[in-house]
């Protein structure tokens, strides 16, 4: 046994079946001679039998997703192996020669079965707050490592309302033109970028797969904005027994550049007369000198704060007043003072729900302790209803100017409460006596539009009878607005497509038919559109009205005819159906009876399906041919159809019945099929036609597929086989017998008569019938049969020839039933009125 060596076989690829996977599928290595693993060196003997399993391909994917195998071969080299795509089997195809060399190569061809990465994430840019409009901010990158349209990436921004814009090739994060950051107003933006593949193909299917990341814009606060001071006014106090160097107050300035505030020095500009100094760090005002030694009660200092730049140059300078008192030993409790003097009652007048933060500046309270030192401190607090204000300073020294600030918007609410009453009360803190006092404050709040009209429900179900005349009332809805005045005002409309037939007053929300509406349940039963309730500003809610109309009985009962003929079978019976057009029960349920009956008593009726049979004592024809005058067998019913309404409405209708028996139909299945289109003769016409077309094509279908059979086996047989008798005075006679299936329960034969020769071939005999035609076919080659065959059926175009037999045919069954005969008078008298009156030739 010869062997030979395929060395230049190559496999190329493992292709992954899955969805996504970062790293490529290999083969197992297991070494030369293995008939598993890569298949880099293996052999074959070239007697090998084409079909045998050769080798298995073993590969593994590291993520443990499947994988499938493949081999292509050289464009000039033969297929001669195939591989199992799922198990990896190899099966020789085609013998092997070791004369001729073979190099299969194995193409991978790439899916796209990678998703964009986003490499070096995370994403953070620090951008200056007044960075110029378009100016490139960050640039993200991502990765695909399909290759074509599927390895290509495109970014895009995730949120559209943004004030950043990317480049979609090159990933460059952009400020859109027109945009600016404001460290003030946003210090951080958070831009979601998506990264999209351009598709491909996997599993058969386009995929397109896409990643997103998150690039953090932190914005840089950039030195525009003056130093600006915090709690002012302010004001100190110095006392009797104060010692020089003691801290009076401090002022309080920062950078109003909050991200990245520049150092802030103090310094006195005038006023003090070398009796105070100032911290340049701290913003602590100090006494230098006795209060004894002071000549002033009161001094007003000037207090100047420098920004300072990084480099150590100013950059921007405020100043505020500060006033110092002079004050003796501890002999006033604290005052509150309006702007005419002491005062313990201050009211204002306020809008609801000011905004959050909103300090109240229609009051114009000042809390001052006309003693000096620790004993003009105190506390400052709000008591009444807690969280809704709070008061600034709480701890006073000497006089303050009182601050109050919203903290709880919501709870002033004009609904709730329309005047909310605190008391403000100050209390010294160091002093043994711990003077004290009080004063109310009472806001008067003012309504605003804050409150949306509000059904009572939001959906309103009515019914209206369908009768009801134009104008009639429906439904009235109701919308409640907490607001006064004009604000609490609502105003109603309707509006949606089942809202044409309505209106509805604009203030007592009543809905009303339109009055020239004309509301039909047959038509249109249910109605359904919105109702909406308005304020003066335009603030709204809505709710959905349905509205059902009521069905009136005001359509009675249609027979399709109002003559109408039915053909009954004993036994069996016949239905008549009235059609009432009214929407709902019990308007549209009918009832039936016979009015009227010649003769009367022998039929009777199902009074809600309409079926008509005869009375249990009349069981055959003879029967009912008894009790008929003239031994009819035609009768005529008058029908009554009446409606459940009510009023009630009713219909009559005059049918005809013709009966017959069973019996009579099972002995002619033809004249069963005439009575039951003998009301529709064309029907019968067109079952006729179509059963002839079928004959013909199942003989053609027959007649083609042995005669190629005949000409591929290269026999020739004859294409009709005609048993002549011998010579007598009778005309020679063909029997031709039409092929049937074999589930067939019986073959029908037809006789042909033969005349002789040069005259018509038909036969109109009564006793036989032809097969209709089919197109003919060329005939076979003429080969002489082989002599002593049995004798066989040859098929031909126009059917299959059998030997005579020696049994006579059967003769057709005729039709002597009288029934059957005058069907077929009735039927063909029908036709022909109806082919007079449609112009039809046949």
């Amino acid at each position: 046994m010869r062997r030979g060596r395929w060395a230049a076989l190559a496999l190329g690829l493992l292709r992954l079946c899955l969805a996504q996977a970062n790293f490529a599928p290999h083969f197992f290595d297991n070494g030369v001679g293995s008939t598993n693993g890569n298949m880099a060196l293996f052999s074959l003997p070239e007697d090998t039998p084409v079909g045998s399993h050769v080798y298995t391909l073993n590969g593994t994917d590291p993520e443990g997703d499947p994988i499938s195998y493949h081999i292509s071969f050289d464009p000039s080299a033969r297929s001669v192996f195939s591989v199992d795509p799922t198990f990896g089997n190899i099966t020789l195809v085609e013998e092997l020669d070791r004369e001729v060399a073979e190099k299969v190569v194995i193409l991978v061809t790439d899916a796209n079965d990678e998703a964009p990465r986003f490499i070096q994430e995370p994403y953070v840019a620090l951008v200056p707050e007044d960075i110029p409009a378009g100016s490139s901010i960050f640039k993200v990158h991502a990765v695909d490592r399909d290759t074509g349209s599927g390895g290509s990436v495109t970014y895009f921004l995730q949120n559209l309302h943004s004030p950043f814009a990317v480049d979609r090739h090159s990933g460059v994060l952009r400020l859109q033109a027109g945009a600016t950051l404001d460290y003030e107003r946003s210090r951080t933006h958070y831009v979601t970028v998506v990264a999209k593949d351009g598709g491909g193909r996997l599993h058969g299917a386009d995929v397109v797969f896409s990643a997103t990341t998150t690039v953090t814009v932190n914005v840089e606060d950039v030195q525009d904005t003056a130093p600006v001071f915090v709690g002012t006014p302010y004001y100190g106090y110095v006392y009797e027994d104060t010692l020089p160097g003691s801290e009076v107050l401090k002022v309080v300035a920062m950078d109003g550049d909050r991200g990245k505030p520049n150092r802030i020095l103090y310094s006195l500009a005038n006023g003090s007369d070398g009796a105070f100094e100032i911290n340049e760090t701290s913003g602590a005002i100090s006494i230098t000198q006795s209060p004894a030694q002071l000549q002033r009660e009161v001094y007003e200092l000037h207090v100047q704060v420098t920004e300072m730049s990084p480099v150590g140059s100013p950059v921007a300078q405020a100043t505020v007043p500060v006033t110092i008192r002079i004050v003796d030993l501890n002999n006033h409790p604290p005052t509150f003072y309006g702007e005419s003097g002491p005062q313990n009652r201050f009211e204002l007048s306020m809008n609801e729900h000011p905004p959050q933060g909103e300090i109240l500046r229609g009051l114009k309270i000042t809390v001052n302790d006309s003693d000096q030192g620790a004993n003009a401190k105190f506390n400052l607090q709000l008591v009444g209803p807690r969280g809704i204000f709070r008061v600034v300073p709480q701890t006073v020294l000497n006089e303050a100017q009182v601050t109050i600030i919203v903290e709880n918007s919501a709870a002033i609410d004009f609904e709730k409460s329309k005047v909310l009453t605190f008391k403000l009360l100050a209390v010294e803190v160091n002093t043994p006596e711990k003077f004290s006092s009080t004063a109310d404050v009472v806001i008067q709040l003012l309504d605003t539009n804050d409150n949306v009209p509000k059904f009572d429900s939001l959906y309103y179900v009515a019914r209206i009878p369908e009768n009801a005349p134009g104008g009639s009332s429906v439904v009235a809805v109701t919308a409640v607005d907490p607001d006064t005045g004009p604000w609490g005002e609502v105003k109603y409309s309707i509006y949606g497509t089942g809202a044409d037939l309505f209106l509805i007053h604009p203030s007592t929300g009543l809905i009303y038919t339109q009055p020239w509406a004309s509301l039909d349940a047959e038509a249109t039963a249910r109605y359904n559109f919105y109702v909406k309730a308005e304020d003066m500003e335009g603030k709204y809610s809505v709710a959905e009205v349905f509205i059902t109309l009521l069905d009136v009985n005001d359509h009675p009962p249609q027979f399709g005819k109002s003559v109408q003929k039915k053909t009954m079978v004993l036994g069996t019976p016949v239905k008549i159906e009235a059609i009432d057009e009214d929407a709902e029960e019990p308007n549209n349920l009918v009832d039936y009876s016979i009015t009227h009956a010649e003769p009367a008593n022998v039929f009777d009726i199902n009074a809600h399906t309409g079926e008509i049979w005869l009375k249990n004592s009349i069981r055959s024809l003879d029967a009912l041919h008894n009790i008929t005058p003239g031994r009819d067998c035609i009768w005529s019913l008058e029908v009554q159809a009446k409606d459940r309404g009510s009023p009630s409405f009713s219909t009559t209708a005059l049918l005809k019945i013709d009966i017959t028996d069973a019996e009579t139909l099972s002995r002619s299945p033809m004249a069963a099929f005439l009575i039951q289109t003998k009301d529709n003769p064309m029907k019968a016409v067109g079952v006729l036609a179509g059963t002839m077309a079928t004959v013909v094509a199942i003989t053609v279908l027959i007649s083609t597929a042995t005669f190629w059979r005949n000409k591929k086996s290269n026999k020739v047989l004859p294409v009709r086989r005609v048993v002549r008798k011998r010579p007598s005075p009778a005309p020679r006679t063909i029997r031709i017998e039409w092929l049937k299936s074999k589930s067939a329960k019986a073959a029908t034969k037809f006789m042909l008569k033969e005349k002789p020769p040069n005259e018509n071939c038909n036969n109109n005999s009564p006793e036989s019938s032809l097969p209709p035609r089919a197109p003919a076919l060329p005939p076979p080659p003429s080969v002489a049969p082989s002599t002593g065959a049995a004798h066989w059926t040859v098929p031909t175009v126009s059917g299959s020839l059998t030997p005579q037999q020696t049994q006579p045919p059967p003769k057709p069954k005729t039709m002597g039933s009288p029934i059957q005969s005058t069907l077929i008078s009735e039927l063909k008298q029908k036709f022909e009125k109806k082919s007079v009156h449609n112009k039809a030739y046949f």
